[in-house]
């Protein structure tokens, strides 16, 4: 992605081909692809790329930093987007710092403007990816798993051990941990019979130890052409190889594997996949360079953010935030209600409706001497719930 402007980041300014280390630290990631699977709503598919340019074009970047980079006025965002980063996680941190933000840019006179679902599904993008590497891994512990997995049975370093088993020093040097197991998977049946001739039980494996194994391998063969980057997609491509390559098994990439996938990264995933392998009652299909990444992605993507919150509980907290003071029965005077069907709720939703509707929302409260609201996470998530399944009589 080629970005010709003068960058926001101040003293990093962008010239013809270069970038400003924002955009560098973002293109890093690629493109994150964010998909709920609530039960009413999608969120739109986010880029982290674009995510990176809201943070500026938001004029967030004149306050905060991600991940050291940007200013130093407030804290760095960067340091909230860990692995259990959620989009309803964003959405309360934003809402109760909000008063507080909207002071501060007024402040320094900076224009407070509105942010569609599409932006703020980017800009959360962008934080996630940000802090959402693969975990690193450790040659010396991968060279002690390949010897106690039987790998090195069969997989010498310059010579073969094994029927048609490459040596190390041979291999195409997969670019990151799930071209890895792409590569395993390729050559299941192969190993099968080997591993059946040699007494070898099928080795499984963690995240950890893919990645383990990965370092070590590097150190013996041939650098890979293209350095691997986090990177999710969960377009109609990857729907339509989950049905090429795994519907005659699984009915929905929301039941592959059937288990709740917060906290597990792309790595992990894929090992599942590689043990999943080891009770296949045939032989693995096979995959064409990039696929198990879609799939994988695919499955993560539909799985990892769904909201998990409680319908009664958010009820309560719609009471207890005094939400239904303004928004109960039908739209006046400027209100929106939120008993129509009219838009889905979501993390991201939030965010935007933050955005677009919240200076207002704060001169009417003060106006009407009610409290602005702040919310945990799982106060967040159980509003949603609750805004996703109304209707008329429960905001009454």
């Amino acid at each position: 992605m080629q970005i010709e402007r003068t960058c926001s980041c101040k003293k990093r300014i962008v010239n013809g081909n270069d970038r400003c280390e924002l955009d560098k630290m973002s293109k890093t990631v690629a493109v994150l692809v964010v998909l709920s699977a609530t039960a009413h709503a999608a969120v739109p598919a986010a880029d982290s790329v674009r995510g990176a340019q809201v943070f500026q074009t938001q004029h967030c970047i004149e306050c905060h930093a991600v991940g050291g980079i940007g200013a130093r006025v407030g804290p760095d965002l960067g340091a909230m987007a860990d692995r259990g980063f959620t989009p309803e996680m964003l959405a309360g941190t934003l809402w109760n710092h909000a008063p507080a933000m909207w002071s501060a840019m007024t402040g320094r006179n900076i224009r407070i403007t509105p942010m569609d679902e599409q932006a703020a599904a980017d800009l959360f993008a962008f934080f996630y990816s940000t802090r959402f590497f693969e975990k690193p891994g450790d040659a010396t512990r991968g060279k002690r798993l390949f010897t106690s997995l039987s790998c090195a049975r069969c997989h010498g370093i310059t010579e073969s051990k094994g029927t048609a088993a490459k040596p190390l020093a041979q291999w195409t040097s997969p670019a990151d941990p799930i071209a890895m197991v792409e590569a395993m998977w390729n050559h299941a049946a192969n190993m099968r019979e080997e591993m059946a001739r040699q007494k070898i039980t099928w080795p499984r494996l963690s995240g950890q130890d893919v990645s383990d194994v990965l370092v070590y391998i590097r150190e013996f063969a041939p650098a890979p052409k293209n350095p691997g980057v986090f990177r999710t997609t969960s377009g109609a491509n990857a729907q339509a190889l989950f049905q090429m390559r795994c519907s005659v098994c699984h009915t929905s990439a929301e039941q592959f594997l059937g288990k709740n996938l917060r906290g597990q990264t792309l790595t992990d995933l894929a090992a599942d996949m590689w043990n999943h392998g080891s009770i296949m009652k045939t032989n693995p299909v096979r995959f064409e360079p990039g696929e198990m990444r879609e799939i994988v992605s695919l499955v993560w993507s539909q799985r990892y953010l769904e909201n998990k919150g409680n319908l009664e509980r958010g009820k309560k907290v719609f009471a207890a935030k005094k939400c239904g003071e303004c928004h109960k029965g039908s739209s006046r005077g400027g209100i929106p209600s939120l008993t129509s069907r009219e838009r889905d709720f979501s993390g991201i939703t939030m965010v935007s409706v933050l955005w677009e509707h919240g200076p207002a929302m704060l001169d009417r409260m003060r106006e009407r001497h009610i409290s602005w609201p702040r919310f945990n996470t799982r106060e967040m998530s159980d509003l949603i719930a609750y805004l996703e399944v109304r209707d008329s009589s429960d905001a009454q």
